[in-house]
């Protein structure tokens, strides 16, 4: 980072907000594993790209929120793409983006009260960066000059998912920004031709820049019982490890609401800069065929698939072979554990899927088969009564913690790698093909002391062998 002087701003201060189910993308994407933290557009996953877009001169080191457990997913994807974050908050519960950007705030106000931060979700797609660049350097000279900024795309189709905003005059000393005559809800088919026609509608893109004391100041005119709530929740948390975990109760006295509601729709210093950038926020299946390359047929696809008399489909398989034969305009998405199929135009009501399996407690609505924890992850490969297999992966250097169960035994098979194994105060090595024994209620722990990835076959045997059969004697993870 260049140093700064009377004349050169402080760097801008990125705030990622990781959050969401994105339920209108399942089967892929799941309540603990989100699409933010999946490579549905490219080789990264979102939110890496979205970290990646604010890295570099100009830039201070990005500030993460998201929610305790998808804490070490964000940390693990941030390592994986060498960012280092200024810090990763973590929200005790969802409160919409008013009180995550006031927390983001306050903890800007810290080091650099002037500073502009830069509020991103983490769960869209942008195909010119340099484009997204340049408006970013319009919105801080906006935000310097007072005004709580948001980013309006200009949009290509009379679309009725998005908000719009209706522009207005431009501002006196910033070129390309302008002023906001209103905000707008979602229209419907004919409003939307109409705001399309105008030419003077953009659509709301949630991304937003100010400083921190301009913010809270309007924070504390508008809210300013949520400002002393997110001080507190800041003030009086902890850290844990690479986290700082906000205060459960002062966090709850919060507004609920987004930050287009609680201040943008109410203050006098609304500005947006209009923005052509290939803009995508990645709501539905049917978003990701349309930034996709597509065949001579229209299809886009992903994975071990064979189509015959396929048109305009996206089609995408995450595990088994998917073949289709005569579909026109629509979606296939197979994982090891789920199949959607649907209209392409009726993909979004697969989150009423979702909603059902939660409320029949099916584990597919929450869960991959393969789940990820902070040392690794393990995938389910076949379960019965009274046994369950799993394949388990500890990334080098990481370990389980120091364990027992009440219900269950476990036979440990490597089949990758090197293991460290404690078992009842005893240590020894296991290599490739050899195997040990976890009798009932012995004190246990699972190491992975290699370079590589080590890979277990886990065989449970027991009268009960759910998760929360385990009893933490010591973790690396403070999850004791």
């Amino acid at each position: 980072m260049p140093a700064t002087g009377p004349d050169t701003p402080s760097p801008i201060h990125p705030v990622v907000l990781s959050g969401g189910a994105g339920s209108r993308l399942w089967p892929m994407s799941r309540a603990l594993y989100p699409k933010q933290f999946l490579p549905l557009a490219s080789d990264e996953t979102m939110v890496q790209a979205t970290a990646r877009r604010v890295t570099g001169p100009g830039f201070a080191p990005p500030i993460a929120i998201c929610n305790e457990e998808h804490r070490f997913l964000l940390a693990e994807q941030m390592r994986a793409v060498e960012i280092t974050p200024a810090a990763i908050l973590l929200e005790p519960e969802g409160r919409n983006t008013a009180p995550a950007a006031t927390v983001a705030a306050l903890a800007v106000a810290e080091q650099d009260p002037e500073g502009v931060v830069l509020l991103l979700p983490s769960d869209h797609v942008i195909a010119d960066p340099e484009a997204f660049r340049a408006a970013v350097t319009t919105a801080a000279a906006a935000a310097r000059q007072g005004y709580l900024v948001t980013f309006g795309i200009t949009p290509n189709r009379p679309e009725t998912g998005y908000g719009y905003i209706r522009v207005g005059g431009h501002l006196d000393g910033v070129v390309g920004a302008r002023g906001v005559d209103r905000f707008v809800e979602k229209p419907d088919r004919a409003t939307a031709e109409q705001y399309l026609a105008e030419g003077d509608y953009l659509w709301n893109g949630g991304m937003f820049a100010f400083t921190a004391e301009t913010f809270l100041a309007e924070m504390e005119r508008l809210h300013p019982e949520t400002v002393t709530a997110a001080r507190a929740a800041l003030s009086e948390g902890r850290d844990d490890l690479d986290f700082r975990r906000l205060a459960s109760a002062p966090f709850a006295r919060t507004v609920s609401q987004s930050i287009d509601v609680a201040v943008m729709e109410r203050t006098d210093r609304a500005a947006v800069v209009p923005v052509s950038m290939g803009w995508n926020d990645v709501g539905a299946w049917n978003a990701l065929w349309d930034i996709g390359e597509r065949d001579e047929a229209g299809n886009v696809l992903h994975g071990d698939v064979m189509v015959s008399e396929t048109r305009d489909c996206y089609v995408r398989s995450e595990g088994p072979m998917v073949a289709t034969v005569g579909l026109t305009d629509a979606v296939v998405v197979a994982t090891d554990d789920a199949v959607l199929v649907a209209p392409r135009d009726r993909a979004e009501a697969v989150k009423d899927i979702v909603g059902r399996l939660n409320a029949a407690d099916r584990p597919q609505g929450r869960l991959h088969s393969t789940v990820f924890r902070p040392w690794g992850s393990y995938r389910g490969i076949d379960q019965g009564e009274r046994f369950q297999v799993k394949q388990i992966m500890v990334r080098p250097g990481e370990r389980l913690s120091l364990q027992m169960h009440h219900h269950r035994a476990e036979h440990w098979i490597v089949v990758e790698g090197t293991a460290r194994v404690t078992r009842d105060g005893e240590n020894f090595l296991l290599h490739e093909n050899q195997s040990t024994f976890i009798p009932l209620g012995v004190t246990h722990r699972l190491e992975n002391p290699g370079k590589l990835p080590l890979r277990i076959i886990e065989v449970q045997s027991g009268a009960y062998l759910g998760e929360d059969d385990i009893v933490r004697f010591e973790d690396t993870y403070g999850r004791e």
